[in-house]
């Protein structure tokens, strides 16, 4: 046969994860950092939460907050150094921002902005991410914060008081 192809060849496969829509290495590496300083500042201002003895509901979520956070900077950690890259040390500006918050309720809705925060980042993050195990771990990151969301979310509007109400 020495007809031509109707088209030329393509090489797509051999093109790089950029040019198929995937975050790059930095940008991979750059994002968890953000998460991580994110979630640490988290589990530091839940921490301070579940001192809040007043409220049993309240401490309770903030323990299994605080539990969810040190997850997942485990976690993050576990990939950026599995990627050849340091885990920031940082711990993000939302956590004094947070703890200048002084009514534990209002803290609890700013604190849970913060988490709404980071479901917006994973659902940009996640579809560009490639790597399958780093995939499954940030998809699972996404559900949980979902649902630390929507638990709080509940607490707050189920007859409990913010200040600023």
């Amino acid at each position: 046969m020495t007809e031509e192809p109707a088209s030329p060849p393509c090489y797509a496969d051999g093109a790089g994860d950029a040019y198929m829509g995937y975050a790059r290495p930095e940008e991979i590496v750059s994002a968890l950092n953000e998460l991580l300083e994110a979630e640490r500042a988290g589990a530091r201002v839940a921490l301070a939460g579940g001192k809040y003895r007043a409220e049993p509901d309240y401490a309770e979520l903030m323990r299994d907050v605080r539990k969810d956070e040190a997850r997942w900077c485990a976690m993050l950690s576990r990939h950026l150094k599995r990627l050849g890259a340091a885990p920031s040390r940082r711990t993000g500006a939302f956590h004094a921002k947070a703890m200048a918050v002084p009514e534990p309720w209002d803290r609890l809705a700013f604190l849970n902005r913060g988490q709404a925060w980071v479901v917006r980042k994973l659902e940009t993050l996640t579809p560009r991410i490639r790597d399958d195990s780093l995939h499954a771990d940030l998809h699972a990151m996404l559900e949980s914060h979902r649902a630390n969301v929507a638990r709080a979310d509940a607490l707050l509007d189920g007859g409990k008081r913010c200040s600023g109400q």
